[in-house]
């Protein structure tokens, strides 16, 4: 356990950081100007932007992916409230340390101070007796507790602590925000880089944000070991490979290798070919592509190239799009591998796809053609009057609920646009279909 300020009252400086410490240490925001990312927390009336501005904190637990600012935000809220930090790791400390931390922080509200808060470091690690011990002392206020993991607190923080505490979700951070970090490190002459006058090449700097998946600490460590492989001048593709002990994979994300991969990935699903597909699908992954527009375009083939073949395949793909997001990286591109292969292996048909754009062609052939006065509904006296609703035949008072009559403009009677297969789901829907269209006029 260290026990300390790590940000006290509004009079105390930052601690100060040495000069030998790991750039991402150095590089760690001192105020809220400062901080880069988490923009639905820290933005005007979002809900952490507001305690830092109003002072007025309340227990929180700190969900999300590592190097995503944590850390930073405990220490900026405890700077906020002008309270001592307790900075408490769950993995160095038990028990008996926390009863230490809790002794010390109520002999200083006894004498008159702020309400200390106890920063407690990878929290999930604590088990339920440790978590139980934390329990009356969030309660009765003695502390505020800000407690930090990587780790779904539904499953890894007890009930009663969780109750008392407000679930913060943070996200990796996005490219750019990386760039931005990574080219504040690179200018700052005080704390980062900016004294050597390095550049980073651009191909350098792609294959950096991509190998860094969101983590600020991962981007702003690897920077470093490649700065210190490039002596003076600019750092190249092959220096951020070595510090980063992995090879940068030819893709793009802006250019045409980019588009090529997704291609090959599309049409690996499309031709049925699972191994393929996965292996496309880990191309890209591992070379940095978002998985969330892998995920999109999963969605989109499941409805484009499936359809009603196999039923299934559409909400598991948009399952695997919420499992992603639930789970992250890397367990995430476990279920997006799982509907990759069974997209891949489903049936396939374009008939809905294929109806859906010969339909709109007719919309703009033909523009707003007349709605039949069957299908108008008729709710005064002057519209039934005028036929509105007349010939109308509900589908539920019918012999096996078919009705005689169309519902297509009267110009485009008896046009079909969808036409299923005989594959899969389809060909029972195609039967349906037939014996129904033969009884309309």
């Amino acid at each position: 356990m260290t026990q300390g300020s790590l940000f006290g009252g509004a009079d105390e400086a930052a601690p100060e950081v040495a000069g030998d410490a790991p750039l991402a240490e150095r590089m760690r925001p001192r105020n809220l100007d400062e901080y880069v990312g988490q923009h639905h927390l820290v933005g005007p009336s979002k809900l952490i932007g507001e305690m830092m501005r109003g002072g007025a904190l309340q227990s929180l637990i700190l969900w999300g992916p590592p190097g995503t600012g944590k850390t930073t935000l405990a220490r900026l809220l405890a700077q906020a409230s002008q309270a001592r930090c307790i900075h408490f790791s769950a993995v160095m400390s038990g028990v008996k340390e926390l009863r230490q931390a809790v002794a010390g922080a109520r002999a200083e509200r006894g004498r008159g101070g702020p309400r200390p808060v106890l920063f407690v470091d990878e929290i999930h690690r604590f088990n339920k007796s440790q978590q139980d011990a934390l329990l009356p002392h969030v309660e009765d206020g003695t502390v505020t507790l800000i407690g930090a993991t990587t780790e779904n607190p539904s499953f890894e923080v007890i009930a009663p602590l969780l109750s008392r505490c407000s679930v913060v979700v943070l996200e990796a951070l996005s490219p750019e925000d990386l760039r931005a970090l990574v080219e504040r490190a690179l200018d700052d002459g005080e704390r980062g880089l900016g004294e050597r006058g390095l550049a980073l090449a651009s191909d350098a700097l792609e294959f950096l944000l991509a190998h860094a998946a969101g983590d600020a600490r991962s981007a702003l460590n690897t920077l470093e070991a490649a700065a210190q492989l490039s002596g003076d001048g600019t750092i190249e593709l092959s220096q951020v490979e070595e510090a980063a002990q992995r090879r940068a994979l030819l893709y793009d994300k802006g250019g045409e290798e980019h588009y090529n991969v997704i291609s090959a990935f599309i049409k690996s699903m499309r031709g049925s070919d699972p191994d393929a597909a996965v292996y496309w699908l880990m191309r890209m992954l591992e070379a940095g592509e978002d998985p969330r527009f892998i995920a999109r375009r999963m969605v989109i083939f499941a409805s484009e190239d499936i359809g009603n073949a196999d039923p299934q395949a559409l909400p598991l793909a948009v399952a695997a799009r919420d499992a992603f997001d639930f789970v992250g990286l890397p367990e995430g591109r476990i279920p997006l591998a799982h509907a990759a292969v069974y997209l891949a292996s489903a049936l396939k048909s374009n008939a809905a796809y294929s109806a859906m754009g010969a339909a709109a062609e007719d919309v703009r052939r033909h523009g707003a053609l007349p709605v039949p006065n069957h299908l108008r509904n008729a709710p005064t006296r002057l519209m039934k009057d005028l036929g509105y609703g007349e010939g109308y035949e509900y589908a539920h008072a019918q012999a096996d609920a078919r009705v005689g009559h169309g519902h297509l403009p009267e110009r485009l009677s008896g046009t079909r646009y969808y036409e299923p297969t005989e594959r899969g789901a389809e060909a029972a829907i195609r039967q349906r279909l037939d014996r129904s269209r033969k009884g309309k006029k």
